[in-house]
């Protein structure tokens, strides 16, 4: 008889940003398949999602992968539901109207490998700052790319496990990286970047460096933020042939930016502040590859006859990117091509 190990992985219920939270079922015998993961309960009372008097809330699986860290082991992407099996209010997967996976998303994940003793970003001096960025994007040696050994890992583990990471690169800031994911369905490529995050969070437990997914950890301070920029597009995007129909569904999002605003994550007031390659969060606007936009419309776009996908520039390091695919795909659908 083989035993594996499911690594149970769900969002919690705090506010205003969710954090992953997981657990080991251990099962004999495993196919390794999605059907075969039995649903599960938790102590929600503990994760702000449920009293204590009445404190079960499901697992319902809905992801798994091979976990390439643990022997026999698994990771299984679950959403949370109520007692009654209806879904739970914190369960922003639940909330995607994409059954037809028509809507395919590549998400862009920014983040800080964070020092613990010094409470700063990997490459800051315990007393100071290190030189203004402008050498770190896309670098290369040790005077300007920290913490490497970390998102090398991090890549092959990805990789090893089954995730479509399309790049890696070092960012704008010192201890600033980011990872790419795509996905051909909303739902598909928010578990992607979650199994992602998580796998990210368990590698820094070894090198003792905490992940920073705060949209600006900096502060006022002239530092880039970080964003998780949500690339996306549907049949009708990848077939339109019509800057009309692009400039459409771009004013789609216009009327309700409030609305995107809610879900693109906490503190983004203090990212999108018009500077650091961001439109300010009072304005809306898109452009012919234009980083500077709410939306930029990537300059391969036009050269390919207005068919192609739209890049939302707006949603933070720390967006739930089920909620931010969920708003994204419902305004879309109401753009009247």
């Amino acid at each position: 008889m083989s035993k594996s190990k499911l690594e149970y992985i769900w969002l919690d219920g705090y506010k205003p940003t969710q954090s992953l939270r997981s657990k080991t079922k251990i099962e004999n015998d495993f196919s390794g398949k999605l059907e075969d993961c039995a649903m599960w309960s938790f102590d929600g009372s503990s994760t702000e999602q449920a009293p204590g008097g009445s404190s079960d809330c499901l697992l319902k699986p809905v992801y798994i992968i091979p976990d390439p860290q643990r022997k026999n082991g698994y990771l299984v992407m679950c959403e949370v539901l109520n007692a009654d099996g209806t879904a739970h209010e914190s369960n922003g997967r639940a909330t995607i109207e994409d059954d037809d996976n028509d809507f395919w998303f590549g998400f862009e994940q920014e983040y800080f490998l964070w020092d613990n003793e010094t409470n700063k970003p990997l490459g800051f001096p315990a007393n100071g700052y290190p030189a203004p960025q402008g050498p770190y994007y896309c670098s290369v040696g040790a005077a300007n790319a920290f913490g490497r050994e970390i998102i090398e890992e991090h890549l092959d583990v990805c990789l090893d496990a089954g995730l479509n990471v399309e790049g890696i690169n070092a960012e704008v800031a010192a201890g600033q990286w980011e990872f790419q994911i795509f996905a051909k369905g909303a739902k598909e490529a928010g578990d992607q970047i979650w199994l992602g995050r998580y796998l990210l969070e368990r590698i820094g437990e070894k090198y003792g460096v905490s992940i920073n997914w705060h949209c600006k950890p900096l502060g006022a301070l002239d530092w880039n933020g970080s964003g998780m920029h949500a690339n996306f597009s549907n049949g009708t995007l990848r077939t339109a042939g019509s800057k009309d129909t692009f400039d459409k569904i771009c004013e789609a999002f216009r009327p309700v930016v409030k609305e995107h605003i809610e879900v693109y994550g906490a503190d983004n007031h203090l990212r999108l502040t018009g500077k650091h390659e961001t439109a300010s969060i009072h304005d809306f606007s898109y452009g012919v590859s234009d980083r500077g936009a709410s939306i930029r419309i990537p300059v391969i776009v036009p050269a390919k006859g207005w068919s192609g996908y739209l890049e939302d520039r707006r949603p933070n390091s720390a967006a739930d990117p089920y909620k931010v695919a969920a708003r994204i795909i419902k305004t879309v659908k109401s753009a009247v091509i």
